[in-house]
């Protein structure tokens, strides 16, 4: 009779974990099967993970990497890139340009600390795996404390997604189509284009076997944000301050034209003037608002769940090379939503709305540059939703499938009950997605700061970093600061419910 292998057992080398849901683990011969479960080869399973000759960095054997450096920093670059970009010139209306510059570069550098400790935590016991760290951290309640919080965490952040395509696409169509609003049509209907959205784009995506198929879509999705930035950019230059906003009593003509706001040719008629006092940046601002922004700006780089994946699919890994695929990530991410927060503040300064876009519709909603940009952003969202949900079908499947091979049936099956679970929630439910306001706030905080500070602290060894060791006492402290941003998320959504106002600025 065979012995029953504990999961622990074979967590060094990943290999009897069987993460072949997610990471394609090559199918063994029976000849390999009987070998892997015969007690004896633990210990040369084991070595796979130890040091190389030279002692310098681990091998992994769980999975062979194809996808190109390239590829990855698209892919991590799209996991980054959300929705939230919208709101980032509302943010810099509250906090300032110099004081939002070094927020922003304050958790950029933050994040690039928090992968450097889960990449450590990783290359120290083998495993690319965010739950099997918590597991090789504080056994099953690490792993489905992880599991967990990876899976509430993402699928808020999808359902922020689709109820964007559902509430944003039937207004571009309306626009672009000169619809009347009270048509009736179909397609104007956004509860029938976010399931036509899901069932076309998404799911086909979602069901690719390995993350590094999604390359070229997660490039085309930032091409789109570049097309989103360079308008805002342009925009800036051609929208001078104070602007004239549309009123629904200009006439058709107007409605139907392409208004170009300047001190010499302003539209009078029709369009009502903008007080020009708040027409100067400010560099320093604190208001009611500027302590928001805060962890909104904190979550501006979560893509955590993410990172191990695409490390397990990198061609040739090492920790150095992972950590340069995020730093360039977090670096361009940074220098687009630093662009895009300037452009967007020094277009309308104080009047700037915490969605970016729908300050352009007051000057015209019929312009045809900001629909071709809403449309873009539209497209780049749908295209994130296929990236977040691979992080969340690998969690279930650790947490409810550990040791089984893959398998396309169940592989299937887990992405369309999880997209057809977020189109409910989104057509039916949408009232409650508020909810995961309180969910984000307390798994972002998880995810970014404690968990890869306690995994670190608890799986580098002492003999290698004593408890009292600098590293680990900088990652205690980093953990600090993550429960410090999960009470100031909790208690600014209490405070909002309570007053019954909205003043948090848009997530992730």
């Amino acid at each position: 009779m065979e012995p029953v292998r504990s999961e622990m057992s074979v967590l060094p080398n990943g290999k009897g974990h069987d993460l072949g849901e997610e990471m394609c683990v090559p199918m063994k011969t029976m000849m390999e099967e009987e070998q892997f479960d015969d007690p004896g080869s633990t210990l040369a399973e084991n070595i796979e993970f130890l040091p190389n000759g030279e002692g310098k960095k681990p091998r992994f054997t769980d999975f062979e990497g194809k996808t190109s450096f390239g590829m990855s920093v698209f892919n991590l670059g799209n996991a980054i890139m959300g929705s939230g970009i919208l709101g980032l010139a509302y943010a810099m209306a509250n906090t300032g340009i110099l004081l939002f510059l070094f927020l922003l570069t304050a958790v950029a550098g933050l994040s690039c600390y928090s992968i450097h400790l889960l990449l450590k935590s990783s290359g120290v016991v083998g495993i690319r795996s965010y739950e099997q760290l918590g597991f090789r951290a504080f056994g099953m309640t690490g792993k489905m404390a992880a599991g967990i919080a990876i899976t509430l965490q993402n699928i808020g952040a999808m359902s922020s997604y689709l109820y964007i395509i559902k509430s944003e696409f039937p207004l571009v169509l309306q626009a672009f189509l000169k619809a009347d609003t009270n048509s009736g049509e179909w397609y104007l209907n956004g509860n029938y284009l976010v399931v036509l959205v899901s069932l076309s784009v998404i799911l086909p995506l979602a069901l690719m076997k390995q993350l590094g198929y999604l390359g070229y879509a997660s490039g085309f999705s930032l091409s789109c944000m570049v097309f989103f930035l360079s308008a805002v950019i342009y925009k800036k230059f051609q929208i001078l301050c104070p602007f004239e906003e549309f009123s629904a009593n200009s006439t058709l003509a107007h409605a139907h034209s392409n208004v170009t706001v300047n001190h010499a040719h302003g539209y009078h008629n029709g369009h009502v003037m903008v007080d020009d006092s708040h027409c100067s940046p400010q560099m320093f601002t604190v208001n009611t608002h500027t302590a928001y922004t805060i962890p909104i700006l904190a979550f501006a780089f979560v893509c955590h769940p993410e990172v191990l994946p695409i490390y397990t699919e990198l061609r040739n890994p090492t920790q150095r090379k992972m950590q340069h695929v995020s730093n360039l990530s977090i670096l361009i991410m940074f220098t687009m939503y630093f662009l895009a927060a300037l452009f967007g503040y020094l277009t309308f300064y104080t009047n700037v709305e915490a969605e970016l876009l729908h300050t352009y519709s007051r000057i015209d909603p019929y312009d045809t540059l900001i629909l071709c940009v809403r449309l873009a952003v539209l497209t780049a969202v749908t295209l994130t939703v296929p990236i977040v949900l691979f992080p969340v079908r690998r969690a279930i499947q650790e947490m409810m499938f550990p040791n089984k091979t893959f398998n396309w049936i169940r592989h299937i099956a887990i992405a369309v009950v999880l997209l057809t679970f977020i189109n409910m929630l989104v057509i039916f439910a949408p009232n409650i997605l508020g909810i995961f306001g309180i969910i984000g706030a307390t798994s972002a905080p998880c995810l970014i700061f404690i968990f890869p500070a306690v995994f670190y602290i608890r799986i580098v060894p002492k003999d290698k970093e004593p408890t009292r060791s600098t590293p680990k006492i900088f990652a205690a402290c980093f953990a600090g600061l993550g429960v410090l941003f999960m009470i100031m998320s909790l208690g600014f959504i209490i405070i909002d419910w309570t007053t019954g106002s909205s003043s948090a600025l848009g997530g992730h």
